[in-house]
């Protein structure tokens, strides 16, 4: 039984519905345009489930209505399909002659027809619906009619069968050999005798092998005996060193030459002042059009030369575009998803080419066909600009966040309250979590924030040595004297094989008793697989309550960084006790500098959790950060 049936606008405005149980379903619609229909994610299905609710919708494009049906979820209903798009059929039939502009302001009367439809798809769900069989009683059963004395009798026939059985599977006998004539003692005894000559009379070859071998032994020995008059000699080996190398080797206090790299690196100091610069992708036409500089004549046509060859060497032929793939679609006519598939074909092998997930590009392509299906295309040119806008428009949604990631806001919001904005970094082996940890260290220090480093990486080897390194850096490039003698970066470490948890919890304490503004909690990488390891980090997130929990995770990566990702989150979800628990709330992208324009891991990362990218790892020194830029992924994407 359908509860409510309505027919609505894109954006929400009700058309006509009709209600048989009278209750109140705007929650539930409400729900379906804002998680489903905005932002085009699983559109694919055409099914949406809220509390005890389902609904089943179906788009038109081509008067961009909707019509959805809703029903208790615990009941299935086969004609819903049918349903539906006989409704689409019988509204379009009734009011698609009526021009736009009008379509808000008359009066929709399609009760009739929606009575029509539905008892029709009823009708025709009963016929195709068999009875289901009736199940037969105890009396009626073969094993009701048996006996004890048949049982047993059974038992018997089952062992005699098997007897059979075992003597039939008997291995057959071995093949049979020729018949000999019967021999004599005589002869059995000359036989022996003459293969006991053989065995005890030695040929040449095995004469001159047997003397080789007690050469050799005697060699052997002989060398032995010389080795255990020298002793043994300790193994050299090659870059191996000594131990006078040790000081050398030692990283835990500065060398002259770290002092010399200190003043050299003074020149990033002041670059990261105020909010995180947009992440740059300059495009052929920006190229084009950009102002000429003040060089001479010479060096600018040099430099002209220089970017059309490179243009040449990257650029695509046309044939080869991503919207070549639609010249086979004709112009004015009605898109079906028969004109579409070759196309979301090539378009969903273009998107895992620039390191998509696959799962994600199969989404990405269904929600594009959803948004053209049905719709009147004029010329070629319109069907391009219709078929790139709306790709466009599907990534620019997805990498849009949901919530602005302030942490200067935030920061100084906490540092009012009086106590310290704290941020765990977790991840992966190998994603550049300290890296990154100390370049956002860099760009609080610049906007005069004091930071405390909690080093809760008690595994790895070096952890702690390098986030002090970091620490010694830092505060190098920002000294205590320009800060009214106050250090702007401390590190709180208790060394190796402790509990990571308590090492927060105690640096948080330690930053709130002595007014620190900002706590970088660095992590332990750990395999989204691994239990015990995403136990330790949910304890670790439920005790401290920190602020932001941000996943690093690299940009090299395709279908991983969805696993990585929902199983990040689904162990921080199944192993805290919490009702609400803290889960990823932004993500750091590096190594992005290594990737060219195959940005799909940024695709999929926020398609997955939803939650935005806030930085954005670009080289190697600490002010190598920046921030998303969605229209330079989007169209680095769309190359």
């Amino acid at each position: 039984m359908l509860d409510f049936v309505v027919i609505f606008t894109k954006g929400g405005i009700v058309l006509w519905n009709s209600n048989e149980s009278g209750k109140n379903y705007a929650a539930c619609i409400n729900s379906l345009i804002r998680g489903v229909i905005l932002e085009e994610r699983n559109t694919e299905s055409k099914y949406f489930e809220q509390d005890h609710l389902a609904v089943q919708f179906k788009l038109d494009n081509e008067l961009d209505v909707v019509y959805a049906a809703v029903f208790q979820k615990v009941i299935k209903l086969n004609y819903l399909d049918s349903f539906l798009a006989d409704m689409q059929t019988a509204f379009q039939l009734k009011f698609g002659g009526i021009g736009q502009q009008e379509r808000l302001a008359i009066d929709y009367e399609f009760e009739q027809e929606f009575r029509l439809v539905l008892s029709a798809a009823e009708a025709a769900s009963a016929k195709q619906g068999k009875a289901p069989k009736a199940m037969r009683s105890y009396n009626e059963s073969q094993k009701s009619k048996k006996t004890v004395a048949s049982m047993l009798q059974d038992d018997k026939r089952s062992v005699t069968n098997e007897k059979r059985v075992n003597i039939q599977e008997s291995p057959p006998s071995t093949k049979s050999q020729p018949s000999s004539p019967p021999r004599s003692n005589a002869d059995i005894i000359q036989e022996n005798r003459r293969k006991l000559r053989e065995k005890l009379t030695p040929t040449k070859k095995a004469a001159s092998a047997a003397a080789a071998a007690a050469a050799g032994l005697e060699a052997k020995s002989n060398n032995d005996r010389e080795k255990e008059r020298a002793g043994k000699k300790p193994r050299v080996w090659d870059l191996g060193g000594n131990s006078k190398d040790a000081m050398l080797l030692d990283r835990s206090k500065d060398a002259p030459e770290d002092a010399q790299l200190q003043i050299i690196n003074n020149d990033l100091v002041g670059t990261m002042q105020g909010s995180i610069r947009d992440l740059d992708v300059e495009s052929d036409s920006d190229a084009a059009d950009s102002e000429p500089s003040d060089d001479s004549e010479q060096e600018q046509q040099q430099q002209q030369q220089e970017q059309q060859a490179r243009r040449a060497l990257n650029r695509k032929p046309k044939s080869a575009g991503l919207l070549s793939y639609f010249k086979g679609i004709v112009g004015a006519k009605t898109l079906t998803l028969v004109d579409l598939q070759p196309a979301l074909e090539k378009m969903r092998d273009h998107l895992i080419s620039k390191n998509v997930a696959s799962e994600i590009a199969a989404k990405l392509c269904d929600s594009v066909a959803t948004s053209l299906e049905g719709k009147q295309m004029g010329t070629f040119d319109s069907i391009a600009n219709m078929v790139k806008e709306a790709l466009t428009q599907s990534l620019v949604r997805i990498l849009s966040p949901k919530r602005r990631i302030d942490i200067i806001r935030d920061a100084l919001e906490s540092k009012r309250n009086g106590k310290p904005y704290t941020i765990i970094f977790c991840g992966v082996n190998g994603v550049g979590k300290s890296t990154n940890l100390a370049k956002i260290c860099f760009w609080l220090i610049e906007n005069d924030f004091n930071v405390l480093i909690a080093a809760c990486d008690t595994f790895r080897a070096g952890a702690v040595e390098q986030l002090r390194t970091h620490t010694r850096h830092l505060n190098a490039l920002h000294p205590a004297a320009k800060h009214n003698g106050r250090t702007m970066v401390q590190l709180y470490e208790k060394g190796y094989g402790k509990d990571a948890a308590g090492i927060a919890m105690e640096a948080i304490k330690y930053a709130h008793d002595t007014r620190i503004d900002v706590v970088l909690v660095d992590t332990a990488g750990r395999m989204q697989d691994n239990e015990p390891l995403m136990r330790s980090l949910s304890k670790l997130i439920k005790v401290n309550n920190p602020d932001l929990v941000l996943f690093v995770g690299e940009a090299l990566v395709g279908n991983e960084a969805v696993d990585q990702l929902v199983k990040f989150n689904q162990s921080l979800a199944d192993y805290s006790s919490n009702e609400n628990p803290h889960i990823i709330d932004g993500i750091v992208l590096t190594k992005f500098d290594t990737i060219d324009d195959k940005v799909g891991a940024a695709i999929s990362m926020t398609y997955i959790t939803g939650q935005p990218i806030v930085f954005v790892g670009t080289g190697q020194t600490y002010a190598d950060l920046k921030a998303i830029n969605v229209n330079a992924v989007v169209s680095s994407l769309m190359k």
